[in-house]
């Protein structure tokens, strides 16, 4: 009896391509209410090599803090023009770009206002399931108080941290393994 992996246990790089019709990576259109922000980055695997074949799918609640979902109790006063998700793909060198707009802050356990942040699953080539993390902005000073950013080690919080690089800009690397690994949360 073998116990290696064989390609139907582990996902390929045939994923994508189902996803590609999803891709997504205007996550807010110029209607949408709120502070325009471009986020770019790259993926990079265990040993540092930049991972070609990886989606960034990215969920975040609007610039008043509410999320285009039903079970949101505020919902019915969302932006309406604002979907508030995205799927963005990595490119031959593992860069991806988007472009959203700064989320309003959302009620954390107990309702403690979170700082704001986006949600991000990382979908690639030997993972059976999705990756996932949050994007905190450098320039929030809220960070300092979110319950979940404070139940991450303080030596690796920068690790969710996306650095302001410019007026509107922001860069956040995702490691998926390694000294530098992204804290990956479990849900």
């Amino acid at each position: 009896m073998s116990f290696q992996s064989t390609p139907w246990q582990t996902v390929g790089p045939y994923y994508r391509l189902g996803l590609e019709p999803l891709y997504r990576v205007e996550i807010a259109p110029a209607a949408a209410l709120g502070e325009r922000i471009e986020v770019q980055g790259q993926v990079f695997d265990g040993v540092g090599v930049p991972v070609s074949d990886a989606v960034l799918e990215i969920w975040q609640a609007d610039a008043q803090g509410i999320y285009a979902h039903p079970e949101d109790p505020r919902h019915a006063t969302h932006d309406p023009a604002f979907a508030g998700w995205g799927r963005v793909p990595t490119d031959d060198q593992g860069r991806f770009s988007f472009t959203t707009i700064k989320p309003g802050s959302v009620a954390g356990p107990r309702g403690e206002p979170q700082a704001p942040h986006l949600m991000v699953l990382v979908f690639m080539r030997g993972l059976l399931r999705a990756a996932s993390a949050r994007l905190y902005f450098s320039d929030a000073s809220s960070n300092a108080s979110d319950p979940i950013l404070a139940l991450v080690p303080a030596e690796r919080r920068d690790t969710l941290v996306a650095q302001a690089s410019g007026t509107g800009q922001y860069r956040w690397d995702v490691h998926m393994q390694g000294e530098r690994e992204t804290v990956f949360f479990d849900y």
